[in-house]
């Protein structure tokens, strides 16, 4: 008697109906139940306020009427047109980067192919689609164009991005690059020179000053701290002792103060005639206090990486650079990517402190709208306003985060 096995069938899933699920996890015992009852009664009465108070009370007219501060802040009227360029380029590689990453990451269970355009990216763009209607009726017919034109890039430069990827399957090794080069495009676009007007960094203002300080901190802050990491680690007693005095120092110290030092005391240890202006030193700031604790989540990575793979790459006759380069650094960060993401996320965060040491960004501009006599007490539309703002934007990190825990095979959530 013969047996033919089916070796490439998956193992059998089995499927929970909802209301067995809400069962054995909201009602399993009478406890559970009071707590499910209470819960339940508890949102709709915080929901049913907040819903009542959205569509009776709140006058949302104050964030159409300012929604060109929130972005663009103090930005010159005139060269508006350059932060709009701005965008399109951040849209067209964005759109491009989802269309190759989705075309090379892994198939999906049972030999699917990944899709561009799944349900809950449908959802998305008509939630991004319904917004920018909204802001037709608030700010003018010509945003919502505009805003409506970005959408429909997004969704081209997708398409065009999976095409490429198709043809190109190495091109997802180049989006850093691609980044990297684009950054400095944006910069010069925003900053001027080179035959465009120059614009003052100090003049930067709202969501602009908040990204940019962001940006830069998360992209020098990394490299920086996985040195100090590598330093604490050191054979070497002079570079692990300054590593371990240094990362234990900045972690001793409030990220405000680390913030008004830089204001005040950077200027004071470089040569008379450098005088960084204060966009630069809130940078510096920001830069040096995440690389402290950047450097003691890699550390974390670089103690999970056995002992015998640096051994055995060793005594194959790789050099010390090359063994951190190609056999430790590649396990140590994938292993601590959520962390690491995870103070990313706080960094874009703590960027709202730059409103205390004199700088306008997101939640300075909202407040400088608040004390205008014409938008007295409108505190909740505001505050929701740039939470939601925040909150985009630190939702998008969480999710790229996970798409690459996926593709790099350490998460199987």
């Amino acid at each position: 008697m013969t047996t033919t096995t089916n070796l490439g069938s998956t193992p059998p899933v089995n499927s929970v109906s909802p209301l067995t699920w809400v069962k054995k996890n909201l009602f399993s015992s009478w406890f559970n139940s009071i707590l499910t009852i209470l819960s339940l009664l508890f949102i709709y009465w915080l929901a049913s306020g907040l819903i009542s108070w959205a569509f009776t009370q709140a006058q949302w007219g104050v964030i159409g009427a300012n929604l060109r501060l929130f972005f663009v802040g103090l930005y010159p009227e005139s060269l508006i047109w350059r932060p709009w360029m701005t965008l399109g380029i951040i849209v067209s590689l964005s759109g491009l980067s989802w269309g190759i990453l989705t075309r090379s990451a892994l198939p999906l269970p049972g030999g699917q192919s990944q899709t561009l355009f799944t349900k809950t990216t449908l959802i998305v763009l008509g939630i991004l689609a319904t917004v920018s209607f909204a802001i037709s009726i608030s700010a003018g017919i010509q945003s919502s164009l505009i805003l409506l034109g970005m959408l429909l890039l997004l969704v081209a430069s997708a398409v065009a991005g999976r095409q490429v990827g198709m043809r190109f399957p190495a091109m997802g090794s180049w989006l850093a690059l691609v980044w990297l080069l684009a950054f400095f495009v944006m910069l010069w676009l925003l900053e001027g020179g080179l035959f465009l007007r120059p614009v003052r960094r100090d003049d930067l203002s709202g969501l602009i000053l908040t990204l940019f300080a962001a940006v830069v901190s998360i992209v020098l802050s990394f490299p920086f701290g996985v040195l100090l990491a590598l330093g604490r680690q050191s054979s070497l007693p002079v570079i692990r002792w300054l590593s371990i005095a240094y990362i234990e120092l900045i972690r001793g110290l409030p990220l405000l103060g680390i913030l008004f030092m830089a204001q005040v005391m950077l200027p004071l240890v470089l040569p008379p005639n450098v005088r960084p202006d204060r966009v630069v030193r809130a940078i510096a700031g920001f830069t040096l206090f995440s690389a402290a604790y950047l450097a003691e989540n890699v550390r974390g990575g670089l103690q999970s990486v056995p002992r015998g793979q640096i051994e055995a790459a060793k005594a194959l006759g790789l050099s010390t650079p090359l063994v951190l380069a190609f056999i430790v650094l590649p396990q140590a960060i994938k292993a601590v990517i959520p962390t690491i993401v995870g103070q990313f996320i706080s960094l874009f965060k703590d960027t709202s402190l730059l409103a205390i040491v004199g700088l306008v960004d997101l939640l300075g501009i909202s407040q400088s709208i608040l004390a205008s006599p014409k938008y007295l007490g409108r505190y909740g539309e505001i505050y929701l306003f740039i939470a939601l703002i925040y909150w985009i934007f630190c939702y998008s990190m969480s999710l790229a985060s996970r798409s690459l825990e996926k593709q790099l095979g350490g998460s199987n959530r």
